[in-house]
């Protein structure tokens, strides 16, 4: 299936958000509070003229998504960007063409496609700043046969969505992430 096909298959961002359960109400505090600096509109207009569509792989359970999913439906408002979504767990195919380091089944990623369906920029799962946090949180983690291991990763995912729900600074983060790719992807 080429890409424009996955696109029409997608899920409007508006039936994705009402489809929600996990995360729904952070993920729509976070696209409520970030709004888009005044002084990139007019970049993100001219990102708008090359008629990008997104393809976002997610899941409502996923923690980056609930950060991620607000921030790119914000800019992509701004550049006139259409965004949709697919599932992951029900879109296997789609989402394997998409690993992160080859191996993983990381989301959301973002497949930014041209009005032929001709992928031009992809993005995600994380913002580097976001990784590096949720590197170094990871790395206090006991060993994965360690009995305490499940617990402290359960603990380690709690702060990680509170971080994620409520620090401006990491929506920031995530914001310029994705703008700069855009920037380097379509207009350099």
């Amino acid at each position: 299936m080429d890409l424009m096909q996955w696109y029409q298959k997608a899920m409007s961002s508006d039936a994705y958000l009402e489809y929600m359960k996990e995360n729904k109400e952070r993920t729509a505090s976070i696209l409520e509070k970030f709004s888009i600096p005044e002084e990139d509109r007019e970049l993100l207009e001219r990102i708008g003229e090359h008629s990008l569509k997104v393809i976002a792989i997610t899941e409502d359970w996923c923690g980056d998504a609930m950060v991620n999913i607000p921030i790119l439906l914000k800019l992509a408002e701004a550049a006139n960007i259409e965004v949709k979504m697919i599932l992951r767990d029900e879109n296997l195919e789609l989402m394997d063409q998409y690993l992160t380091n080859g191996t993983s089944r990381s989301i959301p990623i973002f497949i930014f496609i041209d009005e032929e369906g001709k992928e031009r920029m992809v993005w995600g799962p994380r913002a580097p700043l976001v990784k590096k946090v949720v590197d170094d949180e990871n790395a206090k983690l006991p060993p994965r046969d360690h009995e305490d291991f499940p617990l402290r990763k359960k603990e380690m995912i709690q702060r990680l969505g509170n971080l994620y729900s409520t620090d401006r600074t990491i929506w920031q983060e995530v914001y310029d992430s994705l703008k700069t790719s855009l920037v380097q992807s379509i207009l350099m």
